[in-house]
């Protein structure tokens, strides 16, 4: 297993409106290839960011599933939805160590 830290930080004061959008129109597409561990809001650091927490069984099926997510025709639809609120995007792979709740 391993786990994607992807941080969205978004334009000041939009947060609420990116994860309302995200929410009802995006997450059902991106859930058919990814699973969700959590979302949070970052407090400190970069803020005005949102940080989603992904699962894959490994770095080879994260890299299979983006690419069916790339190809879905409503991910691609979705996708200039949420363009104009993003200021930059971070991708992070953690593996877990073998004492890590989360395998």
């Amino acid at each position: 297993m391993i786990y994607e830290l992807r941080t969205y930080q978004v334009q000041a004061g939009k947060a609420p409106e990116f994860l309302k959008i995200y929410e009802a129109n995006g997450l059902g597409i991106i859930t058919k290839y990814a699973k969700l561990i959590g979302t949070w809001n970052k407090e400190s650091g970069v803020i005005n960011s949102i940080v989603f927490l992904w699962a894959y069984d490994s770095f080879g099926h994260r890299s299979d599933q983006r690419a069916k997510l790339g190809a879905d025709q409503e991910w691609q639809a979705f996708v200039p939805t949420i363009l104009p609120f993003l200021v930059h995007q971070e991708s992070i792979f953690l593996n877990p160590t073998s004492f890590s709740p989360l395998k």
